[in-house]
């Protein structure tokens, strides 16, 4: 195939336009075009008052070394895309593999391993999705938290109740697989080339339910509700694990895919000796905006063109403390949810489905902590650091699990807020105004005002008045790094124990995680033979 990049169409151009022009571009008929597939999507709004869109496509033809010898600018044969499957070992491998968790990186580690013939089981505290969408519903609407079933456990993992980001700064072909597995699961297709890619959450439900299907399919268990409680490791040698009802199951290879919040299973690794630490990570506030602000304030004069679709953003800015703050998981046209998992504690989350189509942009206003802030040096003084947070944010709220929010303009002028302006808060189980100086050590809250100051030069209008800040945003990240070795991804003191993803603190995002995922199961793959 050939690559060709740097087609240009206008704003008001449809996508079918790529065709004539590559045709015009290669100089021939469109009876010598046999196929062609957009590789890459970008837009280019440089110019003012001007947006165009600028593609890379890879195109089948006949006569291809003909049109290589010409020379053409921009033309050059497209570069091989295709996964490569690792090759099985030939070490015996007693029984079968278990993956930990079910969220990106457990979910394409075990399709990989099903995928070889290796018949994986995986264990899941959470439910599956459809029973998933209920408990969290129930949550939402009731305030009935499930600690086992939430917006951080259950089938697909805490990405399941997102925008569905599928960017990532990792450049592998294992990327590419993850897009395309996603595709093959019903995502729509043009996630394989657009700039900024995301799925949403409605359509997130059903893939990751298809997925399963897949690796159930080619031989593996899902099994959910099966809460992985102790681990059982011999003279350092994973030897199986025990559930949260008493079965064991005997295994010697885990991928430990546990995800970001699974606190009560970092103490029981931590008490098994399993070698971790304590790393930095981010906490702060949803904030949120009309997202015709952001629409006009990055699109101009193209603002709420059909071809753009709701405006995002990705800012960051240096404090004066030296401490990064900076914009997370950035919602278009989306919703703040609760996210908590714990009972007594708040947290928030941002959420968005696939037509990104409320009311309300929001974002994760992050400032980040390191291991000096936690207090205490415990490779789990992360994990407590983030509980009193979501503690005070539960009372701040009236420990009724409405949340606690203000007004960027009061934040700014260090008075409490009394009622909401013109942005209503998306949050469905109520806010209620408050001073968030209250909630944060002041570190935090100061470094947030200069970053808001500094966000408002960049986006006109971010720091409005009326802006709503929703407490406490405190699960951007693992607090928690799982030692491995950087060759054989293994722990760094159990054998057979394969940290990976968000969890592990390996991985930021859907597809990062997943990509670390694949990464566990080949390096498992391509020692062990088929069990």
């Amino acid at each position: 195939m050939l690559r060709i990049s740097q087609i240009k169409t206008s704003i008001d151009e449809p996508v079918e336009k790529v065709k004539e022009l590559l045709l015009k571009k290669l100089k021939i008929q469109e009876s010598d075009l046999i196929s062609y597939r957009i590789y890459k999507e970008s837009i280019d709004a440089r110019h003012r008052g001007e947006i165009n869109f600028i593609y890379t496509v890879d195109v089948e033809v006949k006569n291809e070394v003909k049109i290589l010898k010409r020379k053409i600018k921009n033309v050059s044969p497209s570069p091989d895309l295709k996964y490569k499957n690792p090759q099985p070992g030939t070490e015996p491998m007693a029984h079968r593999p278990l993956v930990i968790g079910f969220g990106p990186a457990g979910m394409f580690s075990a399709l990989l391993l099903a995928q070889m013939g290796y018949r994986p089981i995986v264990l899941e505290r959470g439910q599956k999705v459809e029973e998933r969408v209920k408990s969290i519903e129930d949550f939402w609407k009731k305030g009935k938290l499930n600690p086992d079933s939430n917006v951080q456990f259950g089938e697909g993992g805490a990405g399941t109740f997102s925008d569905g980001k599928l960017t990532s700064r990792v450049r592998d072909l294992r990327g590419r697989k993850v897009l395309e597995e996603f595709v093959k699961a019903g995502a729509p297709e043009d996630i394989l080339y657009k700039a900024h890619p995301h799925v949403g959450t409605d359509l997130l439900r059903d893939i990751v339910k298809n997925i399963r299907e897949q690796i159930i399919a080619l031989g593996g268990e899902v099994l959910f509700d099966s809460q992985v409680a102790s681990f059982l490791i011999e003279k350092n040698k994973l030897q199986g694990i025990v559930l949260k009802n008493g079965q064991k199951i005997f295994s010697n290879h885990a991928v430990l895919a546990i995800g970001h919040s699974a606190r009560d299973t970092f103490s029981e690794l931590y008490d098994k000796g399993v070698n971790m630490t304590a790393k930095p990570f981010a906490v702060g506030v949803r904030i949120e905006h009309p997202q015709s602000l952001i629409n006009k304030a990055q699109y101009k004069e193209f603002a709420e063109h059909p071809r753009l679709g709701a405006a995002e953003y990705r800012l960051t800015h240096k404090a004066s403390s030296g401490r990064g703050v900076y914009t997370f998981c950035m919602c278009p046209g989306g919703l703040v949810v609760p996210a908590a998992s714990e009972e007594g504690r708040l947290v928030t989350n941002g959420m968005s489905e696939h037509a990104r189509s409320e009311e309300n942009a929001n974002s994760g206003l992050l400032v980040q902590v390191f291991p000096e802030d936690f207090g205490q040096d415990h490779p789990l003084a992360g994990v407590e650091f983030q509980r009193k947070l979501e503690e005070k944010a539960f009372a701040l709220g009236g420990k009724t699990y409405q949340a606690p929010a203000q007004l960027v303009g009061d934040f700014l002028e260090s008075k409490a807020s009394t009622h909401v302006g013109q942005v209503t808060p998306s949050y469905a189980l109520g806010v209620t105004p408050t001073d968030l100086s209250q909630l944060f050590p002041e570190y935090i809250t100061t470094s947030m005002k200069e970053a808001l100051l500094g966000f408002d030069k960049k986006i006109e209008g971010f720091a409005m008045h009326d802006a709503v800040m929703t407490g406490v945003e405190s699960r951007s990240s693992s607090p928690v790094r799982i030692n491995r070795d950087e060759e054989s991804f293994q722990s760094l003191s159990t054998e057979g124990l394969y940290p990976s993803g968000e969890g592990a603190g390996f991985a930021g995002g859907i597809v990062s995680a997943a990509i670390d995922g694949l990464k566990c199961a080949e390096q498992m793959i391509s020692t062990f033979a088929r069990p």
